[in-house]
């Protein structure tokens, strides 16, 4: 692999040792997939921050990091902690939990990051550039920052996004190449997709049926906003490796590769299909809470909770998750007030699959996405059934 001088003098050390292990790391992997040369980089999004993910062993490298100065070259934000770092106790969770996820935040802000603490940084204002170099980590973010603003990212791990972050630097290859973003199958979707549930299992239908690749999506009958965009990326990097669609007269990409795709690979989804994925995630029908915002909810779906629950007494533990910058914005729109009037609680910085939420006694819950009942069910073997946002509207009043 090609390296500029001021790279060679960074990994022998000259830029100090933080600098030189980060870039270490990036040239081995590099290495691994036969990258020519290193780019720099325009942000990174660091994935990996909870102490339930990470656990001890995860805070001591960060803490070493930290100990040996190391500072963040580029934007950096973070991905969701492992509870609400204000309201972390109104949830029960554990102090010596607290104690060491506000550790790993101090650190982390402390080499330069912003306390975003959320899966959805676009939400947010982090919108890349089409055709900008990033290094996040967290799926759904990846294939969101590649489809929707053209930006350029592979799958980061959280350790490969953290020493891009201190480098600014990442590998060339994979999704930086022009060459492997182009489409390897046409997806056709038949019969009309009808609320966010439903394009995020059309999602996961399509990753499990590609598992690898780049799918170009045929224009199909369905509400295209920012919200099903979300759900529909978050369902494909559930059930498989991709980090790229295209979706015909919507993606900046597709209008360029529309004339392009012949001979690949036709596929096929019908009303059965996303049927059959939801039978397949959704195992419980007598759920205690409703967990909504994985990823992370936007201002717009709040106001719709909001709106759904006015003056309701809620049957069950309505939990929403989204980022502090919503929720603040959210508190001023009366939002948040709506909400926990009606007995629900909107909690940030955190959200349901990075937070010890079997330990607090969550056992059963309703979700609303493919990518919250696929890692409740197999990283904390919550039981789970699966209902569209609109459902809650059905939820009676106590008695």
């Amino acid at each position: 692999m090609y390296l500029s001088k001021i790279e060679e003098k960074m990994l022998d050390g000259e830029y100090g040792e933080a600098k030189a292990l980060a870039l270490k790391l990036i040239v081995t992997l590099g290495e691994v997939f036969k990258a020519k040369k290193l780019i720099s980089i325009e942000n990174a999004q660091i994935a990996g921050i909870s102490y339930k993910t990470i656990g001890d062993s995860g805070l001591e490298f960060i803490k070493d990091l930290y100990a040996k100065n190391a500072k963040f070259t580029v934007p950096t934000t973070l991905n969701p902690a492992g509870m609400d770092l204000e309201k972390w106790k109104e949830i029960g969770i554990p102090e010596d939990f607290a104690k060491k996820q506000l550790e790993i935040i101090s650190f982390l802000e402390g080499m330069g990051a912003e306390k975003t603490c959320s899966c959805t940084p676009y939400l947010i204002g982090v919108k890349p550039r089409f055709n900008a170099h990033l290094a996040w980590a967290e799926s759904s973010a990846v294939i969101f920052a590649n489809s929707i603003f053209g930006a350029k990212t592979n799958r980061e791990g959280g350790p490969s996004a953290l020493a891009s972050a201190i480098t600014g630097k990442t590998a060339m290859y994979g999704m930086h190449l022009k060459s492997e973003r182009k489409p390897t199958h046409i997806v056709k979707v038949e019969g009309s997709i009808i609320n966010e549930l439903e394009f995020s299992l059309l999602g996961y239908v399509i990753g499990e049926k590609i598992s690898k690749g780049v799918p170009f999506i045929n224009k199909f009958k369905g509400k295209i906003n920012l919200d099903n965009l979300k759900a529909l990326g978050a369902g494909i990097a559930t059930s498989s490796g991709i980090a790229l669609f295209h979706l015909e007269n919507i993606t900046p990409e597709a209008k360029t590769l529309k004339n392009n795709l012949k001979n690949l690979e036709k596929i096929v989804i019908e009303k059965k299909d996303i049927e059959k994925a939801r039978e397949k995630l959704s195992n419980e029908e007598s759920s205690t809470h409703i967990l909504l915002g994985c990823p992370h909810l936007s201002l717009n779906e709040l106001k719709k909770i909001a709106s759904f629950i006015k003056e309701k007494s809620l049957t069950k533990n309505l939990w929403c998750f989204t980022s502090r910058k919503i929720y603040e914005k959210a508190v001023k729109k009366g939002f948040v007030k709506k909400i926990e009037d009606a007995g629900g609680k909107v909690i940030k910085d955190t959200c349901m699959v990075v937070s010890p939420l079997e330990a607090i006694g969550v056992l059963k819950a309703q979700v609303n996405s493919s990518k919250a009942a696929y890692y409740l069910s197999s990283l904390s073997n919550i039981k789970v059934e699966l209902k569209p946002l609109e459902e809650i509207k059905k939820i009676e009043n106590k008695a």
